[in-house]
Protein backbone atom coordinates (compact mmCIF):
# COMPACT_ATOMS: atom_id res chain seq x y z
CA UNK A 1 0.00 0.00 0.00
CA UNK A 2 1.37 3.06 -0.82
CA UNK A 3 0.80 6.14 1.84
CA UNK A 4 -0.88 9.29 0.06
CA UNK A 5 -0.19 12.49 2.15
CA UNK A 6 -2.71 14.31 3.61
CA UNK A 7 -2.23 18.06 2.07
CA UNK A 8 -1.30 20.12 5.44
CA UNK A 9 -3.81 22.74 5.99
CA UNK A 10 -3.06 26.09 7.14
CA UNK A 11 -4.01 26.00 11.74
CA UNK A 12 -4.63 29.65 11.82
CA UNK A 13 -7.08 31.67 8.98
CA UNK A 14 -4.56 33.42 6.33
CA UNK A 15 -7.22 36.23 5.04
CA UNK A 16 -5.93 38.74 7.70
CA UNK A 17 -4.86 42.59 6.98
CA UNK A 18 -1.84 43.81 8.97
CA UNK A 19 -2.77 46.76 10.92
CA UNK A 20 -6.25 46.12 12.38
CA UNK A 21 -9.80 44.18 11.48
CA UNK A 22 -10.58 44.01 7.98
CA UNK A 23 -14.41 45.99 7.08
CA UNK A 24 -15.29 42.40 6.12
CA UNK A 25 -14.53 40.69 9.39
CA UNK A 26 -17.74 40.86 10.59
CA UNK A 27 -19.11 38.68 12.86
CA UNK A 28 -21.00 36.66 10.88
CA UNK A 29 -18.02 36.38 8.34
CA UNK A 30 -15.90 35.04 11.89
CA UNK A 31 -18.52 33.23 12.43
CA UNK A 32 -18.46 31.20 9.05
CA UNK A 33 -14.82 30.94 9.41
CA UNK A 34 -14.75 29.29 12.81
CA UNK A 35 -17.59 26.81 10.93
CA UNK A 36 -15.29 26.27 7.91
CA UNK A 37 -12.44 25.58 10.55
CA UNK A 38 -14.19 22.69 12.15
CA UNK A 39 -15.71 21.39 9.00
CA UNK A 40 -12.20 21.00 8.32
CA UNK A 41 -10.99 19.76 11.39
CA UNK A 42 -13.26 17.07 11.84
CA UNK A 43 -12.62 15.82 8.04
CA UNK A 44 -9.41 15.65 9.24
CA UNK A 45 -10.06 13.03 11.92
CA UNK A 46 -12.85 11.36 9.77
CA UNK A 47 -9.97 10.80 7.21
CA UNK A 48 -7.88 9.63 10.30
CA UNK A 49 -9.69 7.18 11.17
CA UNK A 50 -10.81 5.39 8.22
CA UNK A 51 -6.98 5.24 7.07
CA UNK A 52 -6.00 3.77 10.63
CA UNK A 53 -8.62 1.39 9.92
CA UNK A 54 -8.24 0.55 6.51
CA UNK A 55 -4.19 -0.24 7.30
CA UNK A 56 -5.31 -2.57 10.34
CA UNK A 57 -7.88 -4.48 8.35
CA UNK A 58 -5.23 -4.61 5.88
CA UNK A 59 -1.64 -5.05 6.44
CA UNK A 60 -0.83 -8.26 7.87
CA UNK A 61 2.55 -7.48 8.77
CA UNK A 62 2.98 -5.43 12.48
CA UNK A 63 5.83 -3.38 10.57
CA UNK A 64 3.71 -2.30 7.69
CA UNK A 65 1.41 -0.59 10.31
CA UNK A 66 4.17 1.03 12.32
CA UNK A 67 5.48 2.88 9.15
CA UNK A 68 2.61 5.04 8.71
CA UNK A 69 2.02 5.77 12.47
CA UNK A 70 4.97 9.19 12.97
CA UNK A 71 3.33 9.87 9.07
CA UNK A 72 -0.04 9.76 10.23
CA UNK A 73 0.08 11.76 13.58
CA UNK A 74 2.01 14.36 12.23
CA UNK A 75 -0.14 14.89 9.22
CA UNK A 76 -3.19 14.69 11.16
CA UNK A 77 -1.55 17.83 13.71
CA UNK A 78 -0.16 20.16 10.92
CA UNK A 79 3.33 18.85 12.39
CA UNK A 80 6.97 18.85 10.96
CA UNK A 81 7.55 14.92 11.78
CA UNK A 82 6.54 12.06 14.62
CA UNK A 83 8.99 9.42 15.89
CA UNK A 84 7.70 6.32 17.24
CA UNK A 85 9.53 4.62 20.47
CA UNK A 86 9.27 0.87 21.66
CA UNK A 87 9.70 -0.79 24.60
CA UNK A 88 11.35 -4.28 24.87
CA UNK A 89 10.77 -6.91 27.24
CA UNK A 90 14.40 -7.12 28.63
CA UNK A 91 13.79 -3.34 29.42
CA UNK A 92 15.57 -1.90 26.23
CA UNK A 93 13.70 0.83 23.76
CA UNK A 94 14.62 1.48 20.48
CA UNK A 95 13.44 3.92 18.04
CA UNK A 96 11.20 2.41 15.77
CA UNK A 97 9.82 4.74 13.24
CA UNK A 98 11.07 8.07 12.17
CA UNK A 99 9.35 10.67 10.11
CA UNK A 100 10.80 14.26 9.09
CA UNK A 101 8.72 16.93 6.79
CA UNK A 102 12.02 18.15 6.01
CA UNK A 103 14.25 15.39 4.70
CA UNK A 104 17.12 17.81 5.90
CA UNK A 105 16.53 18.17 9.25
CA UNK A 106 15.72 14.12 10.00
CA UNK A 107 19.44 12.90 10.41
CA UNK A 108 19.80 15.32 13.09
CA UNK A 109 16.52 14.76 14.70
CA UNK A 110 17.29 10.50 14.56
CA UNK A 111 20.56 11.52 15.84
CA UNK A 112 18.89 13.80 19.22
CA UNK A 113 16.22 10.33 19.49
CA UNK A 114 18.59 7.59 19.27
CA UNK A 115 21.05 9.43 21.80
CA UNK A 116 18.54 9.70 24.13
CA UNK A 117 17.08 6.20 24.08
CA UNK A 118 20.19 4.85 24.03
CA UNK A 119 21.61 6.71 27.06
CA UNK A 120 18.62 5.63 29.20
CA UNK A 121 18.73 2.34 28.08
CA UNK A 122 22.26 1.90 29.26
CA UNK A 123 21.81 3.86 32.48
CA UNK A 124 19.00 1.57 33.10
CA UNK A 125 20.72 -1.76 32.35
CA UNK A 126 23.42 -0.95 34.81
CA UNK A 127 23.77 -2.73 38.39
CA UNK A 128 21.30 -1.22 40.53
CA UNK A 129 20.01 1.20 37.63
CA UNK A 130 16.57 -0.60 37.50
CA UNK A 131 13.66 2.48 36.56
CA UNK A 132 10.42 2.67 37.69
CA UNK A 133 8.17 2.68 34.82
CA UNK A 134 6.80 6.18 35.55
CA UNK A 135 10.02 7.44 36.01
CA UNK A 136 11.51 5.42 33.15
CA UNK A 137 8.82 7.57 31.24
CA UNK A 138 9.67 10.54 32.85
CA UNK A 139 13.13 10.58 32.16
CA UNK A 140 12.62 9.31 28.17
CA UNK A 141 10.70 12.61 27.75
CA UNK A 142 13.14 14.72 29.31
CA UNK A 143 15.62 13.07 27.20
CA UNK A 144 14.10 13.86 23.99
CA UNK A 145 13.06 17.31 24.37
CA UNK A 146 16.90 18.12 25.47
CA UNK A 147 18.17 16.13 22.57
CA UNK A 148 15.87 18.57 20.18
CA UNK A 149 16.48 21.71 22.16
CA UNK A 150 14.11 24.42 23.05
CA UNK A 151 12.92 25.40 19.68
CA UNK A 152 11.19 22.18 18.74
CA UNK A 153 7.41 21.99 20.57
CA UNK A 154 7.25 18.44 21.76
CA UNK A 155 4.27 16.78 22.54
CA UNK A 156 4.76 12.78 23.63
CA UNK A 157 1.65 10.21 24.69
CA UNK A 158 1.60 6.65 25.83
CA UNK A 159 0.94 3.57 24.03
CA UNK A 160 -0.81 1.29 26.22
CA UNK A 161 -1.43 -2.66 25.89
CA UNK A 162 -3.29 -3.84 28.35
CA UNK A 163 -2.50 -0.90 30.98
CA UNK A 164 1.17 -1.77 30.40
CA UNK A 165 3.03 0.94 28.13
CA UNK A 166 4.90 -0.30 25.11
CA UNK A 167 6.44 2.72 24.05
CA UNK A 168 5.99 6.58 23.35
CA UNK A 169 4.86 8.34 20.38
CA UNK A 170 6.22 11.79 19.89
CA UNK A 171 5.09 14.41 17.34
CA UNK A 172 7.48 17.63 16.73
CA UNK A 173 7.30 21.11 15.43
CA UNK A 174 9.79 23.81 14.61
CA UNK A 175 7.11 26.33 13.65
CA UNK A 176 7.63 29.36 15.88
CA UNK A 177 3.98 30.07 16.21
CA UNK A 178 2.91 26.26 16.53
CA UNK A 179 0.94 25.38 19.85
CA UNK A 180 -0.09 21.87 21.19
CA UNK A 181 -4.02 22.69 21.29
CA UNK A 182 -6.51 20.18 22.83
CA UNK A 183 -7.71 18.77 19.68
CA UNK A 184 -3.93 18.22 18.79
CA UNK A 185 -3.10 16.30 21.49
CA UNK A 186 -6.30 14.35 21.69
CA UNK A 187 -5.74 12.93 17.56
CA UNK A 188 -1.98 12.10 18.65
CA UNK A 189 -3.41 10.19 21.51
CA UNK A 190 -5.96 8.83 19.16
CA UNK A 191 -3.24 6.98 16.92
CA UNK A 192 -1.63 5.51 19.57
CA UNK A 193 -4.39 4.24 20.80
CA UNK A 194 -4.46 2.70 17.23
CA UNK A 195 -0.74 1.79 17.84
CA UNK A 196 -1.69 0.19 20.54
CA UNK A 197 -4.33 -1.80 18.93
CA UNK A 198 -2.11 -3.04 16.38
CA UNK A 199 0.23 -4.06 18.79
CA UNK A 200 -2.23 -6.41 20.66
CA UNK A 201 -3.45 -7.77 17.48
CA UNK A 202 -0.23 -9.11 16.11
CA UNK A 203 0.86 -10.19 20.12
CA UNK A 204 -2.57 -12.51 19.73
CA UNK A 205 -2.02 -13.34 15.61
CA UNK A 206 1.36 -14.97 17.80
CA UNK A 207 0.38 -16.52 20.35
CA UNK A 208 -2.78 -17.83 17.73
CA UNK A 209 -0.27 -19.71 15.54
CA UNK A 210 1.70 -21.14 18.84
CA UNK A 211 -1.85 -22.64 19.90
CA UNK A 212 -2.17 -23.78 16.54
CA UNK A 213 1.20 -25.32 15.97
CA UNK A 214 0.68 -27.25 19.96
CA UNK A 215 -2.70 -28.35 18.52
CA UNK A 216 -1.46 -30.04 15.88
CA UNK A 217 1.56 -31.79 17.61
CA UNK A 218 -0.99 -33.17 20.35
CA UNK A 219 -2.96 -34.34 17.70
CA UNK A 220 0.05 -36.29 16.19
CA UNK A 221 0.88 -37.43 20.00
CA UNK A 222 -2.76 -38.72 20.45
CA UNK A 223 -2.38 -40.62 16.93
CA UNK A 224 1.10 -42.11 18.04
CA UNK A 225 -0.39 -43.09 21.13
CA UNK A 226 -3.53 -44.63 19.66
CA UNK A 227 -1.39 -46.70 17.18
CA UNK A 228 0.65 -47.58 20.20
CA UNK A 229 -2.50 -48.95 22.17
CA UNK A 230 -3.81 -52.27 21.03
CA UNK A 231 -6.70 -51.49 18.00
CA UNK A 232 -8.58 -54.81 19.12
CA UNK A 233 -8.14 -57.15 21.64
CA UNK A 234 -6.75 -60.67 21.00
CA UNK A 235 -8.35 -63.91 20.50
CA UNK A 236 -7.28 -65.89 23.31
CA UNK A 237 -8.69 -69.70 23.46
CA UNK A 238 -10.74 -70.39 26.42
CA UNK A 239 -10.91 -66.61 27.41
CA UNK A 240 -12.88 -63.31 26.10
CA UNK A 241 -11.76 -59.57 26.46
CA UNK A 242 -13.26 -55.85 26.14
CA UNK A 243 -10.97 -53.09 26.48
CA UNK A 244 -11.06 -49.21 26.63
CA UNK A 245 -8.69 -46.48 27.40
CA UNK A 246 -10.18 -43.30 27.94
CA UNK A 247 -8.31 -39.97 28.32
CA UNK A 248 -8.82 -36.51 29.93
CA UNK A 249 -6.96 -35.37 27.34
CA UNK A 250 -6.08 -35.51 23.75
CA UNK A 251 -2.48 -37.51 25.16
CA UNK A 252 -2.69 -39.59 28.16
CA UNK A 253 -0.76 -41.34 30.37
CA UNK A 254 -2.86 -44.66 30.95
CA UNK A 255 -1.33 -47.74 29.56
CA UNK A 256 -2.35 -50.99 28.83
CA UNK A 257 -1.37 -53.95 26.05
CA UNK A 258 -2.06 -57.59 25.24
CA UNK A 259 2.06 -59.22 24.44
CA UNK A 260 1.74 -62.47 23.31
CA UNK A 261 5.21 -65.03 24.77
CA UNK A 262 6.73 -66.65 22.63
CA UNK A 263 7.67 -70.17 23.34
CA UNK A 264 10.98 -70.93 24.61
CA UNK A 265 12.36 -72.50 21.01
CA UNK A 266 10.23 -70.10 19.02
CA UNK A 267 11.41 -66.05 19.84
CA UNK A 268 8.46 -64.85 17.56
CA UNK A 269 5.04 -65.22 17.08
CA UNK A 270 2.01 -63.92 15.54
CA UNK A 271 -1.15 -62.83 17.43
CA UNK A 272 -3.32 -65.10 14.76
CA UNK A 273 -1.06 -68.57 15.22
CA UNK A 274 -1.07 -67.31 19.46
CA UNK A 275 -4.14 -68.31 20.12
CA UNK A 276 -3.69 -71.19 22.18
CA UNK A 277 -0.06 -69.90 24.13
CA UNK A 278 0.01 -67.77 27.12
CA UNK A 279 -0.42 -64.24 26.99
CA UNK A 280 1.09 -61.31 28.93
CA UNK A 281 -2.06 -58.88 30.02
CA UNK A 282 -0.51 -55.47 31.82
CA UNK A 283 -1.69 -51.97 32.92
CA UNK A 284 -0.43 -49.24 33.92
CA UNK A 285 -0.58 -45.39 34.91
CA UNK A 286 1.98 -42.38 34.30
CA UNK A 287 1.71 -40.01 37.20
CA UNK A 288 0.72 -36.88 35.09
CA UNK A 289 -1.28 -36.54 32.24
CA UNK A 290 -0.31 -34.57 28.76
CA UNK A 291 2.16 -35.06 26.30
CA UNK A 292 5.15 -36.24 28.96
CA UNK A 293 3.04 -38.78 30.14
CA UNK A 294 2.49 -39.89 26.83
CA UNK A 295 6.13 -39.88 26.12
CA UNK A 296 7.36 -42.06 29.43
CA UNK A 297 4.25 -44.74 28.41
CA UNK A 298 5.31 -44.99 24.69
CA UNK A 299 9.07 -45.57 26.55
CA UNK A 300 7.39 -48.24 29.17
CA UNK A 301 5.68 -50.13 26.04
CA UNK A 302 8.72 -50.67 24.34
CA UNK A 303 10.66 -51.79 27.23
CA UNK A 304 8.47 -53.76 28.57
CA UNK A 305 7.77 -55.66 25.20
CA UNK A 306 11.31 -56.74 25.33
CA UNK A 307 11.48 -57.38 28.66
CA UNK A 308 8.68 -60.26 27.96
CA UNK A 309 10.69 -61.93 25.15
CA UNK A 310 13.26 -62.86 27.79
CA UNK A 311 10.52 -65.22 29.62
CA UNK A 312 11.38 -64.33 33.18
CA UNK A 313 8.77 -64.07 35.82
CA UNK A 314 6.59 -61.38 36.36
CA UNK A 315 8.35 -59.87 39.76
CA UNK A 316 11.21 -60.54 37.73
CA UNK A 317 10.37 -58.64 34.88
CA UNK A 318 9.35 -55.37 36.87
CA UNK A 319 12.37 -55.45 38.67
CA UNK A 320 14.24 -55.39 35.44
CA UNK A 321 11.89 -52.63 34.39
CA UNK A 322 12.15 -50.84 37.16
CA UNK A 323 15.99 -50.49 36.99
CA UNK A 324 15.94 -49.70 33.73
CA UNK A 325 13.84 -46.80 33.81
CA UNK A 326 15.01 -46.24 37.05
CA UNK A 327 17.74 -43.18 35.86
CA UNK A 328 14.64 -41.72 33.20
CA UNK A 329 11.84 -41.16 35.81
CA UNK A 330 13.83 -39.74 38.82
CA UNK A 331 14.94 -37.06 35.98
CA UNK A 332 11.64 -36.19 34.95
CA UNK A 333 10.09 -36.77 38.44
CA UNK A 334 7.66 -38.58 37.18
CA UNK A 335 6.52 -42.46 38.69
CA UNK A 336 4.72 -45.61 37.19
CA UNK A 337 2.45 -47.80 38.55
CA UNK A 338 2.02 -51.28 36.58
CA UNK A 339 0.08 -54.56 37.21
CA UNK A 340 1.71 -57.36 34.76
CA UNK A 341 0.34 -60.94 34.29
CA UNK A 342 0.55 -63.61 32.32
CA UNK A 343 -2.42 -66.02 31.47
CA UNK A 344 -2.13 -70.06 30.34
CA UNK A 345 -4.96 -71.12 28.18
CA UNK A 346 -3.92 -74.76 28.71
CA UNK A 347 -3.71 -74.33 32.59
CA UNK A 348 -6.29 -71.39 33.18
CA UNK A 349 -3.35 -70.10 35.53
CA UNK A 350 -3.20 -66.46 36.02
CA UNK A 351 0.38 -65.42 37.56
CA UNK A 352 1.07 -61.85 38.32
CA UNK A 353 3.04 -59.36 39.76
CA UNK A 354 2.12 -55.64 41.13
CA UNK A 355 4.10 -52.57 41.38
CA UNK A 356 1.88 -50.58 43.32
CA UNK A 357 -1.03 -50.11 40.51
CA UNK A 358 -4.71 -50.63 41.69
CA UNK A 359 -5.18 -54.42 42.25
CA UNK A 360 -7.40 -55.94 39.65
CA UNK A 361 -10.49 -57.50 40.77
CA UNK A 362 -11.72 -60.86 40.28
CA UNK A 363 -15.28 -62.40 40.31
CA UNK A 364 -15.25 -65.96 41.37
CA UNK A 365 -18.43 -67.23 39.75
CA UNK A 366 -18.57 -70.82 41.77
CA UNK A 367 -18.60 -68.83 45.26
CA UNK A 368 -20.37 -65.14 43.89
CA UNK A 369 -17.28 -63.50 45.38
CA UNK A 370 -14.75 -60.65 44.27
CA UNK A 371 -11.35 -60.51 44.79
CA UNK A 372 -8.37 -58.51 44.90
CA UNK A 373 -5.54 -59.75 42.98
CA UNK A 374 -2.31 -57.87 44.85
CA UNK A 375 1.20 -58.59 45.93
CA UNK A 376 4.09 -56.11 47.47
CA UNK A 377 5.83 -53.81 45.51
CA UNK A 378 6.73 -49.76 44.97
CA UNK A 379 6.59 -47.33 42.08
CA UNK A 380 8.87 -47.64 39.42
CA UNK A 381 11.18 -45.48 39.28
CA UNK A 382 10.75 -44.68 43.12
CA UNK A 383 13.65 -46.73 44.51
CA UNK A 384 16.43 -48.95 41.88
CA UNK A 385 16.49 -51.65 44.22
CA UNK A 386 12.87 -52.71 44.50
CA UNK A 387 11.96 -55.74 44.81
CA UNK A 388 8.87 -57.46 43.72
CA UNK A 389 6.69 -60.73 44.66
CA UNK A 390 4.83 -63.65 42.09
CA UNK A 391 1.66 -64.24 42.48
CA UNK A 392 -0.78 -67.21 41.27
CA UNK A 393 -4.43 -67.82 40.76
CA UNK A 394 -6.31 -70.59 39.16
CA UNK A 395 -9.16 -69.46 37.13
CA UNK A 396 -12.38 -70.99 36.38
CA UNK A 397 -14.77 -71.07 34.08
CA UNK A 398 -17.37 -67.74 34.75
CA UNK A 399 -14.76 -66.06 36.52
CA UNK A 400 -14.75 -62.40 35.49
CA UNK A 401 -11.63 -60.29 35.94
CA UNK A 402 -11.01 -56.07 35.69
CA UNK A 403 -8.02 -54.22 34.91
CA UNK A 404 -8.73 -50.64 35.64
CA UNK A 405 -6.80 -47.11 36.33
CA UNK A 406 -7.27 -44.98 39.28
CA UNK A 407 -9.52 -42.52 37.03
CA UNK A 408 -12.52 -45.24 38.04
CA UNK A 409 -11.71 -44.93 41.90
CA UNK A 410 -10.90 -41.01 41.62
CA UNK A 411 -13.82 -39.73 39.43
CA UNK A 412 -15.14 -36.77 41.46
CA UNK A 413 -18.96 -35.26 41.28
CA UNK A 414 -19.97 -31.80 41.60
CA UNK A 415 -20.00 -32.20 45.57
CA UNK A 416 -16.01 -33.76 45.18
CA UNK A 417 -16.88 -36.96 46.29
CA UNK A 418 -15.06 -40.11 44.62
CA UNK A 419 -16.47 -43.11 43.06
CA UNK A 420 -13.98 -45.35 45.06
CA UNK A 421 -13.02 -48.60 45.01
CA UNK A 422 -16.39 -49.90 46.86
CA UNK A 423 -19.10 -48.54 44.11
CA UNK A 424 -16.73 -49.98 41.72
CA UNK A 425 -16.71 -53.24 43.28
CA UNK A 426 -20.65 -52.91 43.74
CA UNK A 427 -21.03 -52.22 40.19
CA UNK A 428 -18.82 -54.82 39.10
CA UNK A 429 -20.73 -57.33 41.10
CA UNK A 430 -24.29 -56.30 39.31
CA UNK A 431 -22.66 -56.45 35.85
CA UNK A 432 -21.13 -60.19 36.69
CA UNK A 433 -24.46 -61.40 37.21
CA UNK A 434 -26.23 -60.00 34.76
CA UNK A 435 -23.98 -58.83 31.80
CA UNK A 436 -23.90 -61.48 29.10
CA UNK A 437 -20.48 -60.34 27.65
CA UNK A 438 -17.34 -58.82 29.10
CA UNK A 439 -18.39 -55.98 26.79
CA UNK A 440 -21.64 -55.86 28.47
CA UNK A 441 -19.75 -55.40 31.70
CA UNK A 442 -17.59 -52.54 30.32
CA UNK A 443 -19.92 -50.42 28.98
CA UNK A 444 -21.85 -50.87 32.22
CA UNK A 445 -18.88 -49.34 34.13
CA UNK A 446 -18.03 -46.31 32.39
CA UNK A 447 -21.86 -45.90 32.15
CA UNK A 448 -22.24 -46.00 35.98
CA UNK A 449 -18.90 -43.52 36.62
CA UNK A 450 -20.64 -41.54 34.02
CA UNK A 451 -23.94 -41.45 36.15
CA UNK A 452 -21.63 -40.70 39.40
CA UNK A 453 -19.81 -37.36 38.46
CA UNK A 454 -22.82 -36.01 36.28
CA UNK A 455 -24.54 -36.27 32.66
CA UNK A 456 -22.23 -33.55 30.43
CA UNK A 457 -19.31 -34.00 33.30
CA UNK A 458 -16.29 -35.28 32.00
CA UNK A 459 -13.58 -36.76 34.31
CA UNK A 460 -10.30 -35.03 34.50
CA UNK A 461 -8.36 -38.34 34.38
CA UNK A 462 -7.72 -41.06 31.98
CA UNK A 463 -9.99 -43.82 32.49
CA UNK A 464 -8.67 -47.45 30.95
CA UNK A 465 -10.49 -50.90 31.57
CA UNK A 466 -9.79 -54.56 30.61
CA UNK A 467 -12.38 -56.76 31.21
CA UNK A 468 -11.26 -60.09 30.60
CA UNK A 469 -14.06 -63.44 30.78
CA UNK A 470 -12.83 -67.12 31.50
CA UNK A 471 -14.70 -69.77 29.82
CA UNK A 472 -14.67 -73.65 28.97
CA UNK A 473 -11.69 -74.41 27.10
CA UNK A 474 -12.98 -75.75 22.91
Amino acid sequence: MTAVPVPRQPSQPSDRTSGGTSPDMTPVFALKELVARLHREQHKIQDLLSSLSFALRSFNNLNQFLELIPLMASRVTDADGGALVLFKPNGQMRLERLHCQDSRQCHDIRKALETATRQLAAAAATPGGAIAPAKMTAALDHQVSHYLGPDVHLFGTAILVKNAERGRLYVFSRAVDYAWTETRQKLVRLVADQTAVAIENDELTVELRKKERLDRELEIGAEIQLQLLPRQCPKIRGAELAARCQTANRVGGDYYDFIPIPHARLRSSKTSSNEAGRWSVSIGDVMGKGVPAGLIMTMLRGMLRAEVLNRHSPARILQHLNQVMYADLENSNRFVTLFYSEYDPQTQMLSYSNAAHNPPLLWQASTDSIKRLDTLGMLIGLDADTHYQDGQIQLQPGDTLIYYTDGFTDAANRSGDRFEEDNLTRAFHWACRHCESPQEILEHLFAQVQQFIGAGNRNGDDMTLIVMQINSPD
